[in-house]
């Protein structure tokens, strides 16, 4: 077994040599811009650990990885295409670099050219892989509209919420992890264990990541913090403030989030103080814990060595004390 930051490292140099741009540039130097920004890589990292984690070498599952992550930034540019999202890593989005049109088509060849990665495994291997990925590509599309209705909705319950962040970021957590496992030819208890625990851990990255789009740093986040604010989201954050506020406070608290000011700095400063006085912010704290225990629960389940099991721990255990 390798450590984190070197399946990081492989992953990298493996992207760096398929990300070549050819013609015509204008749809795909947007994808090369797209994965060139950086990010956690977390994903195709999950892939390339799952695969060794159970007995087979990373360089098997690069494919794979380089498919979930081209998947993953698609539905980056079409998410800040539907957010009017100004950043993404701390750089201009897509559709302000270059314009909407582009944006979508160059996003809808990421798609394709995401499927085109599994033709290069075999049988049983590419279809496994093709189904999941499929299963997992509906879910995420299934989960992105649940985040977009929300938005017109007053009613929207945490369980609601839980299912939608599931759909929208933690399976694609999961069938990192479980792609691994099929491209290693693992047992179905195996590959199911190895899917809980991703989108279990899937769940804590979101609430974090929620939690950080309101409390993070602007210098690290790498994205526009008060985003989900401006954007009058239903997050974690905002339904449990909504639930623990005084009938002033929900009042004011549905007022701003009914507004759509042309400078919303106020805005977002009047949410987040709301947002502390209510105890939310306290409360997705624990949360995030609570769901990072089970996905750690879920390892335990899971038929392999106690220093593999370690690995998975300290990745999930990084993940959570992140700040971008």
């Amino acid at each position: 077994m390798h450590t984190i930051s070197d399946y990081q490292g492989y992953f990298i140099t493996y992207l760096n040599q398929k990300n070549i741009t050819k013609e015509p540039k204008n749809l795909y130097e947007p994808i090369s811009y797209i994965l060139g920004l950086g990010g956690k890589r977390l994903r195709p990292t999950l892939v390339l650990m799952a695969s060794e984690i159970f007995g087979t070498s990373y360089d098997k599952a690069l494919d794979a990885a380089l498919a979930v992550e081209v998947f993953h930034n698609f539905s980056l540019i079409h998410d800040d295409i539907m957010d009017d999202a100004p950043l993404r890593r701390g750089k201009e989005t897509v559709h302000e670099k270059w314009d909407i049109n582009t944006g979508i088509l160059s996003g809808d060849a990421m798609l394709i050219n995401a499927y085109q990665l599994f033709e290069n495994y075999n049988g049983e291997t590419f279809r496994e892989l093709a189904m999941l990925f499929t299963q997992t590509a509906i879910e995420v599309c299934e989960g992105q509209q649940y985040d977009i209705d929300f938005e017109t909705r007053d009613d929207v319950t945490i369980p609601e919420y839980i299912k939608m962040i599931e759909y929208k970021t933690a399976v694609l957590v999961g069938a990192a992890l479980k792609m691994g496992a099929i491209v290693a030819g693992a047992s179905e208890s195996c590959k199911t264990s190895i899917y809980d625990f991703g989108r279990l851990l899937g769940l804590a990255f979101q609430l974090q990541d929620d939690y950080l789009d309101a409390f993070g740093d602007p210098e690290t986040f790498g994205k526009q913090v008060g985003g989900d604010i401006i954007e009058n989201k239903k997050t974690f954050l905002y339904l449990k403030a909504l639930e623990h506020a005084s009938a002033d406070e929900q009042k004011q608290l549905r007022g701003l989030f009914s507004l759509n000011p042309d400078d919303p700095s106020e805005k977002i400063t009047t949410v987040k103080h709301l947002f502390e006085t209510t105890g939310a912010r306290n409360l997705i704290r624990e949360e995030i814990k609570l769901y990072t225990q089970k996905a750690f629960l879920a390892l335990d389940e899971l038929s392999i060595s106690e220093d593999k099991k370690k690995l998975l721990r300290l990745f999930g255990e990084n993940l959570m004390n992140r700040s971008v």
